[in-house]
């Protein structure tokens, strides 16, 4: 069995340690749905989305459609695309800096060690499993 990385559209996302954005009980308030750095999460991510289908829709001049490979090559990826996922870091940011991250990081490595650092702090809170005990085989005379 091979252990490339592998990555999916419903697996990515759940792989990152989301931030712990409880919400504060105020008096006489009920709690909002969504924490405002969730959202502002939410309403980023969308944009991103709705960029891309501007560009991968056909228009009726009859030029194609941008692939995901034509929209992320770093010498031709659209500004307007950039801007966007530019806008999604700073919330996404903004969200982890609320759960006890930097306002900025120097670096993407310094924001992954950030990101493996608070990976190990959830998965440490998990019941670690019991070994499974092994089968030993009867040997015949």
């Amino acid at each position: 069995m091979k252990s490339d990385l592998r990555y999916s559209a419903q697996i990515v996302y759940n792989n990152y340690p989301w931030p712990d954005l409880a919400q504060s009980s105020k008096p006489n308030q009920p709690l909002a749905p969504v924490h405002p750095a969730q959202a502002a999460i939410e309403i980023a991510a969308q944009t991103v989305l709705d960029v891309r289908a501007k560009f991968q829709s056909g228009d009726p001049s009859g030029k194609q459609s941008a692939t995901l490979a034509d929209l992320y090559d770093p010498l031709t990826m659209p500004p307007e695309l950039i801007k966007a996922h530019q806008k999604l870091d700073a919330a996404v940011d903004k969200a982890y800096e609320v759960s006890g991250g930097k306002k900025s990081y120097k670096s993407d490595a310094e924001r992954v060690a950030f990101l493996f650092e608070l990976y190990q702090r959830y998965t440490s809170l998990l019941p670690a499993d019991k070994p499974k005990a092994k089968c030993r085989k009867v040997q015949s005379v």
